[in-house]
């Protein structure tokens, strides 16, 4: 799963996937999606951030939780 706009690095918020060249982690965009952000909305307030890092987040999520549901299927 070839995203390159999500990266880790264990120095940066101790190695959470966050968005490229920020210190915006996976988890905090999908925080402000929970909290009834639209894309416009996140993109007013992070101008630094793209629609296309938006959605590499919520693709990144997808792929996380669909990977973690098979591996409790196999185990569960």
């Amino acid at each position: 799963m070839p995203l390159k706009q999500i990266v880790s690095n264990p120095k940066i918020l101790s190695g959470k996937p966050i968005i490229k060249g920020t210190r915006i982690s996976v988890e905090f965009i999908l925080e402000l999606v929970r909290s009834g952000m639209s894309t416009a909305d996140i993109l007013s307030q992070y101008s630094h951030l793209k629609k296309s890092d938006i959605q590499a987040a919520l693709t990144f999520a997808k792929y996380a939780v669909s990977r973690e549901e098979r591996i409790l299927m196999k185990t569960g």
